[in-house]
């Protein structure tokens, strides 16, 4: 232990709450240097840098996430309880992202000569380029890869990071910090900030901050847009989700159970983007609730969730869902952290917990009529972030998902993710895009050059 229990970034071990290690949080005066830092970087470095200098760096960050992946995956498994090959799976994809913008960089951001009409004289151009300092401001699930989503586009356009990560994954913001460092990023490109929210709320008002991007809950979105507004900041929120699994065809039953199954239990159940609402075809219904609780059940996972307070909620969000008629399947009993794989059933509209985002091993079934009902009921959600259509009928797949309400469909697989396709949802799950060409539009300075 060092520094007091009183500490806001902590890492304390999921399953009993203690403390394993505490660092202090920053002072204002802290939180100021890093902005300057910050600004100070862009100005000598954002602005002047070439891009292939830009991505040979973040090549070098790539693969210093591969050479140090165990004691990032490490850090990771103490702080959140994430199991060990989801935290070197997430290492890996985390390098690849690197690579992936390191390798496009130079044609993402290429000058776009525009045509002009009318037979008008001399030329234009849209160069795109760096907008300044952006704050990021990041959650506690996935500590590696959430950083690389944000952090590897806007650097490689030349803009500058501070970067505030949950609170209780200050062992993982630490490591990030001197990982950029030591691939050769100077001072301020990448600053990590042990931020208090009020602190925040007065880095997002700096002039010198032109952006933020939030991955966390609605409320966290909520309270950070309403700043930002206030101070016309351009903002990308990814927040809740509870993706629709939809089953309305299967040549192989067990094999789409499987997937089902994957879809649910990502990262202990805590996945933004992981199937949540599990909505089959009557013909279908009985023989896949029947086969799928069975493997859901026999996957109750081997780790805690992240927190006691996260399995207590979970525990809570599944007894009001019983006390307003679901029925449960459960592994087992709840023991602190540990909680149980289940699924419930015969969720009606009015039950508490049917619009209700649940993050951890328990999912809901819902029986739909025919294909139309499925897509009724998948869109009967305040979230639009990803889905699941399963159906050996590819018509019939592309078909439905044009009538998702959501910023990602993906048809007859699960654990499709990466770095070169875009992610972000709709609705109350947020707006704006990571990953892929787009991640790398949101904080770029598209100036248009009109010459004659």
């Amino acid at each position: 232990m060092t520094e007091s229990s009183a500490s806001l970034y902590a890492v304390r071990n999921p399953a009993t709450g203690e403390l394993v290690e505490s660092f202090p949080t920053a002072t204002d005066a802290e939180v100021a240097a890093a902005v300057d830092a910050a600004a100070a970087a862009h100005a000598s470095w954002g602005r002047a840098s070439a891009v292939a200098d830009r991505a040979a760096l973040l090549h070098r960050v790539a693969d210093l996430h591969r050479e140090r992946s165990a004691e990032l995956s490490a850090a990771m498994v103490e702080e959140m309880g994430k199991p060990l090959g989801d935290a070197e799976g997430e290492v890996d994809f985390s390098a690849d992202i690197y690579d992936y913008y390191a390798d496009n960089a130079e044609r993402f951001l290429a000058d776009e000569p525009i045509d002009l009409g009318g037979g008008s004289a001399g030329s234009a151009v849209i160069r795109r380029g760096s907008v300044g300092v952006l704050l990021g401001i990041m959650p506690w699930n996935f500590p590696a890869y959430q950083v690389a989503r944000f952090v590897a586009p806007n650097l490689a356009t030349g803009n500058t990071i501070v970067l505030k990560h949950a609170p209780q994954c200050p062992r993982s913001a630490a490591l990030l910090q001197q990982l950029f460092l030591d691939a050769g990023f100077p001072e301020g490109a990448y600053v990590n900030v042990y931020a208090t929210n009020e602190q925040i709320a007065d880095v997002i008002a700096d002039p010198r901050v032109q952006g933020v991007s939030l991955t966390g809950s609605e409320r966290a979105g909520a309270a950070v847009a309403e700043i930002a507004g206030r101070n016309l900041k351009k903002v990308v929120l990814e927040l809740g989700g509870s993706d629709p699994f939809i089953v309305l065809g299967s040549d192989d039953l067990d094999a789409t159970v499987e997937a089902a199954v994957g879809a649910r239990m990502e990262n202990t159940g805590q996945a933004c983007n992981a199937g949540k609402r599990f909505i089959i075809v009557d013909e279908l219904h009985d023989d896949f609730v029947s086969r799928f609780t069975d493997a859901l059940l026999a996957a109750t996972p081997g780790s805690p969730l992240s927190s006691l307070a996260a399995a207590e909620n979970l525990a809570r969000q599944v007894e009001e869902a019983v006390a307003g008629g679901a029925s449960l399947a459960s592994a087992g009993e709840r023991d602190g952290a540990f909680h149980p794989s289940g699924v419930l059933s015969g969720m009606t509209t009015d039950n508490p917990a049917y619009r209700q985002e649940l993050f951890g091993p328990v999912a809901m079934v819902l029986r739909a009529a025919d294909e139309d009902d499925a897509i009724r009921i998948a869109n009967d959600t305040p979230y639009g972030l990803g889905s699941y259509v399963f159906t050996p009928d590819a018509a019939q797949a592309q078909r439905v998902a044009d009538q998702i309400d959501a910023g990602m469909v993906f048809v007859n697989g699960v654990g499709l993710d990466a770095a070169e396709l875009p992610f972000g949802g709709v609705k109350r799950s947020g707006f704006g895009r990571e990953l892929g060409r787009y991640g790398m539009e949101e904080f770029v300075n598209k100036k248009l050059i009109r010459t004659v």
